[in-house]
């Protein structure tokens, strides 16, 4: 038998950065990302745009100014564990001042000053929009005013595990004397920033849900980007490096000292000047043969550095006007920059790697799922009687790197919802996972698994942040994702990202068959599903396969259809795809005799290791409804059950929205299910 295993984890619990101590971000220029974007994006946005102005234009015609209902002007959207110590009216912009602007003359900082909230790490990430456009414009759309079309309503966008959602406010913000209490421009006629706070705080529930927090928080939720942070006195050599890369890169980037550090500094530093201060350039300056590493630090509303701060080479830098003027007191020496500073956090809208100048594709799989108390939250290794029960999720390693034996894979765990929660007592559980090589035919790794068997890779510490994220070289093959609290019996919901390293050959054939048939709105039907799969599953001599049926097809529609178009756009159809590939990992397993037909008793097994636990009396019906008249399933038969069993799981997982495997169902939700039920078992 195998030596046991023995393993020890460690957490690491990271205060949140109180409103002093957050740094800010920095989006380089250049169309990065907008390059990433989808066309699917584009044709949500446009759907999504087409919402609201319908909605404007119902209050327009009606010339009734939009209230909220559901972030109404009330203590009850304002805080949920104290009470503000002053009597705040709702007021619109046009009770507040005369010509009120969405924007005025540009989004710039200056349009970002902080009030009576503890959410400079919100701030700081809004800093980062005005330096990039593309960015802003997404999060803040500009076609919005007090004047054309006016009804007091306005809409924002946020990324929001694994997709964008559009919020919509009305214009009532919360006042003192006729003064913003929050977020408010340097000019007194400005409020995009000011609604922009309102529609985020809507998003949590409340304005005091936004106090304390992690710039990338909010970073990650106006670009669906990848998070990286930085201790800095423990980062890597080529800090510097990254930092230039990144920023090439569009990333954004906010730097902060440590509140521990701070109490320290407390009789040098004067607090009230850390505010917010970020990353805005870093550049190599060549003056009086001196060479010295820059880094420009930018506080959003215009206050200087930290007097430690500011570096004693400006006068032998400085050879001319120019230079006097380009290197002010808010650009430092990286060295100081580093003795100064605690924490960098890096914002990726790629997961290409900051060490590497190459610039790469990527495909990404994204997971939901949620860990139960006594069910499925079974928390570190630390824990083997009940590590095994976490969820577990498949990722297959097709092939190798084009210049390497191996494959990288970024993986990133975020924990959903705990801000929104925090009304409830929710705080931010300390969270990670681990990579296992498998082999076999077992879905649910067993608890024995886990005691004989070391990960082959897992991030560094358990840590609670909103989201984790390591980057990893592995070899080809099958492997099973693990993510875990790091204590057992911790609930919440969790979205795990795996990202894999540049498209295969048979993916690129894949998109030039699609990109053939879907033509110019990149979004196929039924009939050109079955054409494209065909075309593809030929290749695939060794299943000996005559196709896939339209009946197979629409049945692959109605559950990959995300967007409820009736078709699938690219990313839905590659999500398809990827689940079709595992399943025929399993059928070809299975297929010993190379006749491609497995047997109704070999179902049984595939079934099982596909992920699907069943009663016999469905084993019954699935091969009534699906085995020939020898009892035997071709690949046709096989996919199409398991889509349908697939969407029949997907359906219930829907209904069970507290995770105890038992669903209460209304008379209408009754005769979805026998719908369905239906078209599974017709012949």
């Amino acid at each position: 038998m195998a030596e046991e295993q023995k393993f020890s984890e460690t957490s690491v619990q990271l205060t949140e950065a109180a409103p002093q101590t957050v740094g800010s971000g920095f989006t380089a220029p250049g169309n990065i990302y907008s390059a990433i974007l989808s066309r699917n994006d584009a044709v949500k946005d446009a759907r999504r745009l087409k919402d609201f102005q319908e909605l404007r234009d119902k209050y327009v015609f009606k010339k009734v100014l939009f209230e909220d209902p559901l972030f109404p002007a009330q203590d009850s959207s304002l805080f949920f564990s104290e009470k503000f110590p002053l009597k705040l009216e709702w007021k619109r912009p046009s009770d507040i001042c005369s010509n009120p602007q969405f924007i005025l003359g540009g989004a710039n900082r200056t349009d970002i000053c902080q009030g009576d909230l503890g959410d400079c790490w919100l701030l700081a990430a809004i800093a980062c929009l005005t330096l990039n456009d593309i960015v802003l414009k997404r999060v803040v759309p500009h076609d919005q005013s007090f004047t054309e079309n006016y009804a007091g309503i306005f809409h924002f966008q946020f990324w929001r595990y694994g997709e964008w959602v559009d919020v919509v406010v009305d214009d009532r913000l919360p006042t003192y004397k006729n003064q913003l209490v929050f977020t408010r421009s340097g000019q007194k006629n400005e409020f995009w920033s000011a609604l922009l706070e309102k529609a985020y705080a809507k998003l949590h529930g409340s304005y005091e849900a936004l106090k304390g927090g992690n710039s990338l928080e909010a970073m990650e939720d106006f670009t669906g980007g990848l998070t990286e942070f930085y201790e800095i006195t423990e980062a890597p050599k080529e800090l510097y490096n990254i930092m230039r890369k990144a920023l090439k890169r569009g990333s954004l980037m906010s730097c902060a000292i440590d509140v521990r550090i701070l109490n320290e500094l407390d009789a040098v530093l004067d607090k009230n000047q850390l505010n917010l201060i970020n990353i805005s350039d870093a550049s190599l300056c060549d003056g009086k043969d001196l060479m010295i590493r820059l880094v420009r630090v930018r506080d959003p509303w215009g206050v200087a550095p930290p007097p430690a701060c500011k570096s004693n080479d400006w006068a032998a830098l400085a050879t001319s006007e120019q230079d006097k003027e380009r290197l002010r007191p808010t650009e430092m020496c990286f060295e100081e920059f580093k003795k100064n500073f605690t924490k960098l956090e890096i914002c990726n809208l790629t997961p290409d790697t900051l060490e590497d100048d190459q610039m790469l594709k990527w495909n990404v799989t994204i997971h939901e799922g949620r860990w139960v108390k006594g069910c499925s939250a079974g928390g570190c290794r630390n824990f083997p009687d009940t590590y095994w029960t976490n969820p577990q999720f498949r990722l297959v390693l097709p092939e190798a790197d084009a210049k390497e034996k191996t494959c990288t894979v970024v993986v990133a765990l975020m924990q959903k919802g705990r801000r929104k929660e925090r009304s409830l007592g929710a705080t931010l559980h300390n969270i990670g996972f681990a990579i296992y090589e498998m082999k076999g035919n077992q879905q649910q790794l067993p608890k024995d698994f886990f005691l004989y068997n070391a990960s082959t890779a897992r991030c560094k510490s358990y840590v609670n942040m909103r989201e984790v994220t390591e980057r990893f070289c592995l070899k080809p093959g099958e492997y099973v994702i693990i993510p875990s609290t790091f204590d057992p019996h911790k609930e919440s919901e969790f979205l795990l990202r795996p990202f894999e390293e540049e498209e295969t050959e048979e993916e690129k054939q894949f998109r030039a068959i699609f990109q053939q048939i879907a033509g110019d709105d990149m979004q196929i039907n039924a009939n050109e599903l079955r054409t494209v799969l065909n075309r593809v599953i030929a290749k695939h001599k060794e299943l000996k396969t005559e196709g896939f049926s339209l009946e197979s097809c629409r049945s692959m529609i109605a559950l990959m259809d995300t967007d409820g178009t009736g078709h699938l756009n690219l990313q839905e159809f590659k999500h398809l795809w990827n689940k079709i590939k595992k399943w025929k990992l399993v059928f070809t397993r299975y297929d010993t005799d190379k006749s491609s037909t497995i047997s109704s008793f070999e179902m049984r097994n595939a079934l099982t290791e596909a992920g699907f636990q069943l009663n016999n009396q469905l084993y019954d019906i699935i091969c009534m409804r699906y085995a020939n008249e020898n009892m035997e399933l071709d690949f046709d038969s096989y996919i199409s059950c398991l889509v349908r069993l697939e969407g029949m799981f997907r359906a219930f997982r829907a209904f069970d929205r507290d995770g105890d495997g038992i669903i209460k169902l209304n008379v209408f939700e009754v005769s979805s299910i026998i719908f369905f039920l239906n078209s599974f078992i017709e012949y």
